[in-house]
């Protein structure tokens, strides 16, 4: 697996063994050739063996494969300046930090790029302190720091110019452990230089260690190319640096058992990061047996990072172990809040044992819990997982009440109730029998509605019955009663158009049926009366405010031409005659004179 292949290189590369980190990562790329991380990884295996040419392909690919990621602009521009192709390393630094702008190394590089910019060119390489030895003093820990000296960089300015002025300096400490790192010359004592190796070494896996703690998408430590040395003119070298006085090597100071426990807290810490990366692995190849054991082994290892539990607890949930999914993440909030964890880390745990529990089927403690973790971090996931367990509740309690023994004897005691004209005790028992006997299990649901509607008719509510006269109808389109109900609903909220339209639907499912054939004809009564100029003015002015809250009857007295043929049947009746020839004039007209906005004669 790539992942274990990474790790195996990570490894490596902390130990100093490039040439087996650049081998691992390799493979690690051909099964996973579009992970950008790999390539940066490999970029900097590369680079530390001077392999800049290399480190420069790889770095290209990384920007490649993720444009956005200013580590890779970091890669690109060490490359560039161990190629002392200077320009385009800090085109590379500034474009990465328009990406990252706090990125110290990127920060770091772009200096660095414009100091070694700042110097005159020079055609020599500098001898050994050409760009390799530059390099190697750039990237240890221990040497780096001399850099920076202004005393030390004209004492090797000088030796550049003039080898044979080593021998002034050879007694200063900076030189000795200098040339030790820069060209394994050992002109130190064996111990202080088994110590500095030793030292560079731990340096190096802290390093490593530090760059996989933040679980970014990279785990490798930056590398920046040192800028080479070589011979200076006269107007640009600096003066000869005075012979240092020599020292006597400083003894090591014994480290306190604070910095020892800090030491081996981070290794626990890198051990268990690699325990967590296989038991990613074996998780992703359902292993699951396995990767358990490897998230076990990284909280013993370190019990301060609550994603090993968090990820034990998927593959619980994964194996269908629900109860030790639901433990671990019980177990990772409480240690999570101990810690003082990421809130979204702990929101996770809480949603993963939610999920559970909804496996389990105890939804009301899965609702409560997709809560708790709501009020920890708000995010889409878990406000879907909550609404689609509350709606599943609810089925689940509808599915429970159903009974339609229960619903038949509910809608007899609501037609006693009806027929001894004690309507509201109706309404509550024909509730009561669509909750009982609801239209997926109740064949005869739209009756219920239909009687609830009439119930709604006597009582003055009209748009609660109307609502159940539409639902009467959407269940049973050819059920007559339904348009009896609506249509009488409409006649009475004085909706005479609208209750005429009603009335010969229902006739088109039954045209013998008596009671749509009345209503038909009371509606066409009405009408008359408003259009004979017979209905009062009180019941003209409540048919036009009505009317005028119809969007059809907006939408007409709004339109620019039925606005001119008003005008013109008021100023110039002959002209109005000609519109009234136009069909869709004459429909519109006929509609304002129905509604009572329009009186003719």
């Amino acid at each position: 697996m790539a992942d274990a292949l990474k790790a195996e290189g990570n490894k490596a590369f902390s130990a100093k063994q490039y040439d087996e980190a650049v081998k691992h990562f390799t493979a690690a790329i051909n099964l996973d050739p579009s992970n950008h991380v790999l390539y940066s990884n490999r970029s900097a295996s590369h680079a530390s063996l001077n392999q800049y040419e290399e480190a420069l392909a790889d770095a290209q690919k990384v920007v490649e494969l993720k444009p956005d990621w200013g580590k890779g602009y970091s890669r690109l521009g060490a490359a560039h300046h161990g190629l002392d192709q200077l320009t385009e390393a800090v085109s590379a630094f500034e474009k990465g930090l328009t990406y990252d702008p706090q990125n110290a190394a990127l920060q770091s590089g772009l200096k660095e790029a414009k100091q070694a910019q700042s110097r005159p060119q020079r055609g020599a390489q500098g001898g050994m302190f050409g760009p390799e030895f530059m390099a190697k003093l750039h990237m240890n820990p221990q040497t780096r720091p001399l850099l920076s000296q202004p005393d030390f960089m004209a004492m090797l300015h000088d030796m550049g110019s003039n080898p044979a002025n080593m021998s002034k300096y050879l007694a200063d400490p900076r030189l000795q452990q200098a040339l030790s790192v820069g060209l394994g010359i050992n002109m130190m004592s064996g111990d202080k230089f088994k110590q500095e190796q030793g030292m560079n070494g731990a340096a190096a896996a802290s390093s490593a260690a530090e760059a996989e703690e933040d679980d970014s998408d990279d785990e490798m430590p930056d590398l920046e190319p040192a800028e080479p040395l070589g011979p200076t003119d006269a107007a640009n070298k600096p003066a000869p640096a005075k012979p240092a006085v020599p020292q006597k090597p400083a003894e090591p100071e014994p480290e306190s058992e604070e910095q020892l426990e800090r030491k081996a807290k981070l290794q626990r810490k890198e051990e268990a990061l690699k325990a967590k990366e296989l038991g990613n692995a074996a998780y992703k190849a359902k292993n699951f047996d396995e990767a358990i054991s490897h998230y076990d082994k990284a909280y013993e290892l370190f019990d301060e990072d609550i994603s090993f539990l968090t990820n034990r607890a998927a593959v619980q949930y994964e194996k269908g172990s629900y109860p030790e999914c639901i433990a671990d993440c019980d177990k990772a909030v409480e240690r999570g809040r101990e810690l003082r964890a990421d809130y979204k880390m702990v929101a996770k745990a809480l949603t993963r044992k939610g999920n559970a529990l909804v496996k389990m089927d105890q939804l009301s403690d899965a609702i409560a819990t997709y809560h708790k973790a709501l009020t920890e971090n708000r995010n889409a996931d878990t406000l879907k997982r909550l609404q689609d367990t509350e709606r599943l509740q609810k089925e689940q309690t509808e599915a429970a009440y159903i009974n339609l023994d229960v619903s038949n004897e509910e809608k007899e005691k609501g037609n006693q109730a009806f027929k001894e004209q004690k309507y509201p005790e109706a309404v509550k028992h024909y509730t009561e029998a669509l909750a009982r006997g609801p239209p997926k299990v109740n064949p005869e649901a739209h009756k219920l509605y239909s009687n609830r509607a009439a119930c709604y008719t006597k009582l003055g509510a009209w748009d609660a019955g109307l609502k159940d006269a539409d639902e009467c109808i959407t269940l049973k389109p050819d059920f007559a009663k339904g348009y009896v109900r609506k249509g009488h609903l409409q006649f009475f909220m004085k909706e005479h158009d609208e209750a005429m339209k009603t009335y010969e639907q229902g006739l088109s499912h039954d045209k013998d049926n008596s009671e749509l054939r009345e209503g038909l004809m009371r509606c066409q009564q009405a009408i008359n009366k408003f259009m004979s100029g017979d209905a009062t003015e009180e019941e003209l002015a409540q048919r036009r405010t009505r009317a005028m809250a119809d969007p059809e009857i907006q939408n007409i007295m709004t339109d620019p031409v039925m606005r001119q043929v008003l005008q013109d049947l008021q100023e110039n009746p002959r002209t109005a005659q000609k519109h009234m020839q136009e069909p869709q004039i004459r429909m519109k007209l006929d509609k304002l004179i129905k509604s009572g906005i329009v009186r003719m004669g």
